[in-house]
């Protein structure tokens, strides 16, 4: 996972990305492994977590009655953080970690929304393993996502309150 942070951090400080994290299943656990980059402060704009379906509603965005465990609400966390966190980048995690299903959902289904100025989407995964082995995995997941999407993004412009252009 570490390759996936510092090529997170270079690309996010060569092309001056924000990126964001958005969490309800992972409970801070991205953020933490994200803010843990080279020299995060120059381009981690921050996290929310968002537990509580009420709190996802009110601070994120997320459409009331959503399933908390879809690809709607990964795509609408993601988003949310996005347009709150001024990110040119954002990353979400909803899902259950188990041990026992929930909603519906056996332990171990996860999505992870993403969400630029442009593009949103998501990925489902199937984790196994107990809560502890699920968390891990989506992190990790996580990471390469965005990751992965910091490579398709070109240098952010002067589009930020109070940001001169050069």
């Amino acid at each position: 996972m570490t390759e996936h942070i510092e090529r997170l951090s270079d690309l996010a400080r060569e092309r001056g990305l924000r990126v964001a994290v958005a969490e309800s299943l992972t409970s801070g656990q991205l953020a933490s492994t994200v803010g843990a980059g080279s020299e995060a402060s120059e381009w981690f704009a921050g996290g929310v977590v968002a537990y509580l379906t009420d709190v996802k509603e009110r601070v994120l965005g997320l459409v009331p009655g959503t399933d908390p465990c879809s690809a709607a609400c990964a795509e609408q966390l993601a988003t949310g953080a996005r347009d709150l966190l001024d990110a040119d980048l954002c990353v979400s995690t909803t899902g259950v970690g188990g041990p026992d299903p929930e909603g519906g959902h056996p332990p171990g289904t996860v999505y992870l929304g993403w969400a630029t100025a442009d593009a949103v989407g998501h990925r489902r995964l199937a984790l196994t393993g107990d809560p502890e082995e699920v968390l891990a995995a989506t992190v990790e997941a996580a990471v390469r996502l965005l990751a992965f999407h910091a490579e398709g993004l070109r240098q952010a412009g002067p589009r930020r309150s109070g940001q001169q252009p050069a």
